[in-house]
């Protein structure tokens, strides 16, 4: 429900991974090919000299240093700059307001409801129930509305069926309260932590 860009993510996976891949696969090959490390040696010796003669055929006049260090340094800053970005777009889309509306009343003036009071009443309501190993809401913007995600761990032999109408009455009661319907993510989840929790809970 939050603008991660799922796409992305996997597509850089994705190329870390072959990167990874192709490196364990030439290590390997490296310790144990003769053949592989002859070829390696002078592969590398090549790609040694043509960067030497690239750099001693850059220097400033009257020195030593080469401008391609400073190239070098703007295309690192360059992407850092980019990683920041890409960083920063990780898990956006959440908002603290579940409802902003005007007062159709005599004084003017706005309505304005945190999520943080449908987050919490349902996270009160679902923490007392037995059946299940944790729950988690969380309020998205999704098209410039409001949404809700709710995240189930239910504990082992617990119809999913149960669950889903029981939170969907918890949320329409709380529709009801709150006077605006709300769009619901119900995720029902099935991992370690529901598997191995107790079913003792302590207050």
């Amino acid at each position: 429900m939050n603008s991660t860009p799922r796409t992305l993510n996997r597509i850089l996976i994705g190329i870390l991974g072959f990167k990874l891949l192709a490196v364990g696969i030439l290590l390997m090959l490296l310790a144990t090919v003769p053949a592989v490390g002859t070829w390696w040696q002078s592969w590398s010796r090549g790609v040694w000299n043509v960067a030497n003669q690239m750099f001693e055929s850059t220097r400033f006049p009257g020195r030593s240093e080469s401008w391609l260090w400073i190239v070098l340094a703007l295309v690192l800053v360059v992407l850092i700059g980019l990683m920041v970005a890409w960083v920063a777009q990780q898990g956006k889309g959440r908002t603290d307001l579940l409802l902003a509306a005007e007062d159709p009343g005599g004084v003017p003036g706005d309505i304005r409801i945190g999520s943080g009071v449908a987050e919490q009443a349902l996270r009160n309501a679902l923490a007392e129930r037995p059946d299940l190993a944790g729950a988690t809401v969380a309020t998205y913007e999704v098209r410039g509305q409001p949404a809700l995600k709710i995240r189930l761990h239910p504990r082992p032999g617990v119809p999913p069926q149960v669950l889903a109408a029981d939170t969907s009455a918890l949320v329409a009661a709380l529709e009801a309260v709150v006077g605006q319907r709300t769009p619901v993510l119900v995720y029902i989840a099935a991992g370690a932590r529901a598997r191995f929790s107790r079913a003792e809970r302590v207050r």
